[in-house]
C-alpha cells in the first residue's frame, strides 16, 4: 500500500473528525434516538434448524424440566449424562483462548494485540462476553476451571433465545433485564428462558456461531469481512455452500469437531491440503480440497487448464471474487488517534457518512473509538500464502516511523508450498509506547472505573491502566503508530458463474499485477515474452499472407496449387 494512499486517507479521516467535533449535532440526533427506542429488547425468531438425527428428545428429559436460574446450573444438568463434555470444552481454543502457533508464537485472544478492539486485557467483562464459559473477568488468571464453567448452550441452543449480555463476562442477561443492556451482537437484551433453551438444544446452526464470530471487533462484519449476519439466510449470490437455495451447509460442515475441537485456525490455516482420502470418506480438515479434491474443475480443455493452477492458486481466489457481500459492508480503516473529541457541551457524539448500497448509513466517527471507513463488494488484496501468520506482540519492538504490520503473512513463491490467497488489508493507526516503541494495550470499557477511555478519554490513564492489567512495563509515554492487519477471506464462497475469469488477472492491470514470484502471460506486452508473442503473431500472419500471394500467383498460370 502506497505511502500517499495512506496521508490522504489519514487527512481525510482528520478532517472529517474535526469537522464533527466543531457541530456535535449528529451526536444529538443520535441520543435522540436512543431515548425514543425501547429498553427491552425481544428475542429473534426461531432459526432454521439442521437436521435432526439425535435419537434424544431434550424436552422429555425430566432434569431439564424445571427453573434455572443460571447457565453454570444448566450446564450441571448437561454433565449429568455427558460427562466428559465439560473436559473437552476446556481443552478448547474456545476456552482458553490460547494456542501455540507452529510459528512458535503462543497466539490466541488473549495473548495478541489487534487492529481493532485492541486488547482483552483490562477489558473482560466485555471481552469475555463472547467467551464459551462462564465468569472469566481476568486475564491474569487462567479461566475458570469448575466443570459448571463451561458454556453448552451458545453452541448448542436452538431456541434462538439464548444469547449472551454484552458485559457480563459470558452471562446471559435474566429476568429482571436491566434497561439498556445489550447482547453481544448489539441488540437491546430480553431476559433468556433458561428451560426453553436448554429443552431444546442440538447440532450447531448458523446462528450459534455467528452470533459471536459474526460480530466480532465491535459490530457485524467489522472484523472479518467475509463473516456477517448475511450468512444467516443468504441468496445463492452471497455464499452458494450456506444459501438454504444451494447446499444450506452449516458452519460445521466444513469445520468438523472431533472432543469439540474444530478443525480450521486463522492463526495455522491450511493453506494447501493435500487429502488421502477416498470420495466420501471421513473429513478431518476445513480445506476446498478435503470435500472438492485437488482436480475439481471438468474434464474438458478449459478444466484441465484450471487444474493447474491448483498448486499455486487458492481455490478461494478465484471463487469468491469479492467479500463483504449481501449487504453487510466491512470496516477498513480505524484510526485510534482522533477518539476522544467531545461536542460543544463536553459530551461523546457520533457522525455517520459512509452510505452502503442498502442506502444505511455507518458511522465515520465516534468519540469512544476514532474514525473509520468502509468497504463493500471489496476485492480482496493477493499474497503468496503457506497457512503460517506471526504477530507483533506486545514485548516485540517495533518501528513507529514504518507501517507496522500487527500480523504477518508467511510465503513464498519459491518454498514449494505456499498459494496464492486472497485477504482482507486492514488499515489502522494506535497506540504504543513511545519510549520502549511496542505496541500499547489500552483499558477502553469500565463503566465504573476512572481509567478507562470510554469513561473519561484519557489516554495517558487508559493506556497506564492497560499496561499493568497486561502485565507490560510502560515508560509513561505514548504515540500513535500506522499499522496493517491482515484476515484470510474463506467464506462468501460464489456460484461458479461468478467466479473469476481468465482475463480477471491474466491482463495487464489484472488482480495480480504487481504480486511478486509469479509471472502471467498476458500481463505485460511489452516484455520480452510479450514481444516474442507478436512476432510469432506477426510471422503467423506473415504465412498466411505469403501463401495467398503464391495462390494469385500461381492461378493466372493455369497451374494447380495444392
Amino acid at each position: 500500500m502506497g505511502t500517499g494512499w495512506r496521508i490522504a486517507r489519514r487527512a481525510r479521516s482528520l478532517a472529517l473528525a474535526i469537522a464533527l467535533g466543531l457541530g456535535g449535532i449528529a451526536g444529538q440526533g443520535a441520543l435522540a434516538e436512543q431515548a425514543a427506542t425501547p429498553a427491552i429488547g425481544t428475542p429473534p425468531p426461531v432459526p432454521m434448524s439442521p437436521a435432526n438425527t439425535s435419537t434424544a428428545d431434550h424436552s422429555k428429559f425430566e432434569i431439564l424440566q424445571q427453573s434455572f436460574a443460571s447457565g453454570p446450573e444448566v450446564t450441571a444438568a448437561c454433565l449429568g449424562c455427558h460427562t466428559e463434555a465439560d473436559d473437552q470444552i476446556m481443552h478448547t481454543i474456545h476456552y482458553q483462548w490460547s494456542y501455540e502457533s507452529a510459528s512458535g508464537q503462543t497466539l490466541g485472544k488473549r495473548n495478541v494485540i489487534n487492529a481493532f478492539c485492541g486488547n482483552v486485557a483490562g477489558n473482560e467483562p466485555r471481552c469475555t462476553s463472547c467467551h464459551a464459559g462462564y465468569g472469566w473477568d481476568d486475564m491474569a488468571e487462567a479461566p475458570p476451571a469448575e466443570p459448571t464453567a463451561a458454556d453448552c448452550l451458545v453452541c448448542h441452543d436452538r431456541s434462538g433465545q439464548y444469547t449472551k449480555a454484552d458485559s457480563l463476562a459470558g452471562h446471559p442477561p435474566l429476568d429482571p433485564v436491566k434497561p439498556g443492556t445489550k447482547t453481544i451482537t448489539g441488540a437491546l437484551a430480553w431476559p433468556v428462558d433458561l428451560a426453553k433453551a436448554a429443552q431444546s438444544v442440538g447440532a450447531p446452526g448458523r446462528d450459534n456461531c455467528g452470533n459471536c464470530h459474526f460480530y466480532g471487533g465491535g459490530g457485524d462484519n467489522v472484523k472479518h469481512g467475509d463473516l456477517s449476519s448475511a450468512l444467516f439466510d443468504p441468496a445463492p449470490s452471497v455464499d452458494v455452500h450456506m444459501s438454504a437455495d444451494g447446499a444450506n451447509m452449516t458452519c460445521s460442515a466444513c469445520h468438523v469437531s472431533d472432543q469439540h475441537k474444530w478443525a480450521g485456525s486463522r492463526y495455522d490455516v491450511l493453506a494447501a491440503d493435500h487429502p488421502d482420502a477416498a470420495p466420501g470418506a471421513g473429513r478431518t480438515t476445513a480445506t476446498c480440497e478435503s470435500c472438492h479434491g485437488e482436480a475439481p474443475h471438468p474434464p474438458t480443455p478449459v478444466g484441465l487448464k484450471l487444474d493447474d493452477h491448483v498448486d499455486t492458486v487458492a481455490c478461494q481466489t478465484c471463487h469468491i471474487p469479492e467479500f463483504a457481500r449481501g449487504g453487510a459492508p466491512t470496516k477498513t480503516l480505524w484510526d485510534w488517534s482522533t477518539a476522544g473529541k467531545l461536542d460543544a457541551n463536553g459530551k461523546p457524539f457520533a457522525g455517520e457518512g459512509w452510505v452502503s448500497k442498502s442506502g444505511k448509513e455507518y458511522h465515520t466517527y465516534m468519540s469512544q473509538k476514532g474514525t473509520f471507513d468502509w468497504g463493500e463488494d471489496v476485492v480482496p488484496m493477493y499474497a503468496w500464502f503457506d497457512g503460517h501468520v506471526e504477530y507483533t506482540k506486545g514485548d516485540e519492538t517495533i518501528d513507529p516511523a514504518a507501517v507496522v504490520d500487527v500480523n504477518r503473512i508467511h510465503g513464498s513463491a519459491e518454498d514449494g508450498v505456499s498459494r496464492i490467497w486472497p485477504f482482507k488489508e486492514m488499515v489502522g493507526r494506535q497506540a504504543y509506547d513511545a519510549g520502549n516503541n511496542k505496541l500499547a494495550y489500552s483499558h477502553v470499557f469500565g463503566p465504573t472505573t476512572d481509567t478507562a477511555f470510554w469513561t473519561n478519554f484519557d489516554w495517558g490513564k487508559a493506556i497506564e491502566a492497560g499496561m499493568k492489567a497486561a502485565g507490560a512495563d510502560y515508560s509513561g509515554e505514548y504515540g500513535f503508530v500506522d499499522t496493517r492487519m491482515y484476515w484470510p477471506i474463506t467464506h462468501m464462497v460464489a456460484p461458479a458463474s461468478d467466479a473469476l475469469a481468465c482475463a480477471e488477472c491474466h491482463a495487464e492491470d489484472g488482480r495480480m499485477a504487481g504480486l511478486a514470484g509469479v509471472y502471467l502471460p498476458g500481463t505485460d506486452p511489452g516484455s520480452p515474452v510479450g514481444w516474442i508473442g507478436r512476432l510469432m503473431v506477426l510471422a503467423a500472419l506473415a504465412g498466411v499472407a505469403g501463401h495467398a500471394v503464391i495462390r494469385l500467383m500461381t492461378r493466372g498460370k493455369g497451374g494447380v496449387h495444392e
